[in-house]
């Protein structure tokens, strides 16, 4: 005898909720922040805290969350993985432009297809300095960046997406990894609404004490959920191409001692590096 339907979805909230239970007795365990699980077994993304330096001038390192190993070939690979995955959709529109004008079919072809080269053209140019910054070395080891550089780099990367950004800060020189942090962190606020929106991308204090906020605006908003894992140190999958941008983002907010944290409320998200 099959059993009702009301009955099957208490059980299956039931599920949920103890999955929730688990999970934040997991983190407890790692003596990690307390986590909040609503009846829905949601777990809260929220920052890991930081040790108590021994003096102001001592670099802090943060409690790194528990995450799977990663070899430098496999994280080179995954990385060049996620930066062929962001421009061959502007390359790919490029050869089609050409295709377009190989065919030779009237003017009115014609303009549209040096119309979609120059877009497509435009677009992975900006990606790709976008990713050299965001990812590659950007100069010498220990070499700092202007942050007007990267604002520079990222109204370019933000043309080709539905939203809309402001920008509000100092301009100064930052530490590379700095800069590298807050590109990141530009991503997995996109990813975060992703039917469009605002950013308003704001960077607090200079050189070595700068550091970010990113407050997101938009339908459907939601902290990524690979984010939330890498938060809370509850990756159970190994990591791919997909999942390897908010690795990075982790390990690059522990490099520059900087503490993570991500909320999320109706059609805002915050996403902060203190």
């Amino acid at each position: 005898m099959s059993r009702p339907d009301g009955m099957k979805r208490k059980d299956a909230r039931f599920r949920n909720w103890a999955h929730g239970e688990r999970k934040a007795l997991h983190l407890r365990k790692q003596n990690l922040s307390v986590v909040h699980c609503d009846k829905l077994g949601s777990v809260v993304p929220l920052v890991y805290p930081l040790p108590v330096a021994d003096s102001p001038t001592k670099m802090r390192k943060i409690l790194m969350p528990k995450l799977p190993e990663l070899s430098a070939l496999d994280l080179a690979a995954l990385l060049a993985s996620r930066v062929c995955h962001d421009i061959i959709s502007p390359v790919g529109a490029l050869a089609n432009g050409l295709e377009v004008l190989e065919e030779d079919q009237g003017e009115e072809m014609r303009e549209f297809a040096m119309e979609l080269i120059s877009k497509s053209a435009k677009s992975a140019s900006a990606k790709l300095k976008f990713s050299r910054l965001a990812f590659g070395a950007s100069g010498s080891a220990g070499a700092s960046i202007d942050t007007g550089e990267a604002e520079e780099v990222v109204r370019g990367y933000m043309e080709g997406e539905k939203s809309e950004m402001t920008w509000e800060g100092v301009r100064t020189l930052v530490p590379k990894n700095r800069v590298k942090l807050l590109l990141n962190l530009v991503l997995l606020a996109l990813g975060a609404i992703p039917r469009g929106g605002t950013l308003a991308i704001r960077i607090d204090g200079e050189g070595d004490n700068a550091t970010f906020n990113i407050h997101c605006t938009g339908p459907k908003a939601r902290v990524p959920s690979d984010f939330v894992d890498m938060l809370n140190g509850t990756v159970e999958d190994d990591i791919t191409a997909h999942g390897v941008q908010p690795y990075y983002t982790v390990m690059l907010a522990n490099d520059c001692g900087l503490e993570l944290s991500a909320k999320a409320d109706g059609e805002d998200v915050v996403l902060a590096a203190v």
